[in-house]
């Protein structure tokens, strides 16, 4: 028995591998302002989650403070995902109640 492939069934296969490959999709990670987080907290927490340098971590602490709500960054579904569970592990062990949340963006 031949092992040998057609041209044919190898072209297929090729085409079928291109056709696969598509980049994941991305997801934002956001905080949610309530009336009891400190503003320093949520800088804490930008600064050390989501890496965020001193101005940029005030400006999304103010965004979320005057919208409600604030995009700290976008990333893959299981890191944004894990990004939001540090946020509120670190929430709830400092008793803030602040709230973090994952969207497809």
């Amino acid at each position: 028995m031949s092992h040998a492939h057609t041209d044919r069934e190898r072209g297929e296969t090729l085409a079928e591998d291109r056709q696969t490959v598509r980049p994941p999709k991305r997801f934002g990670v956001f905080l949610l302002n309530d009336d009891y987080t400190t503003m320093d907290f949520v800088v804490e927490i930008l600064s050390e989650v989501f890496m965020l340098g001193q101005e940029q971590a005030v400006a999304v602490m103010l965004l979320v403070h005057h919208e409600g709500k604030g995009l700290c960054g976008t990333y893959t579904k299981d890191i944004a995902q894990t990004k939001q569970q540090q946020v509120m592990q670190r929430a709830k062990a400092a008793g803030h109640p602040l709230q973090c949340i994952v969207e497809e963006v």
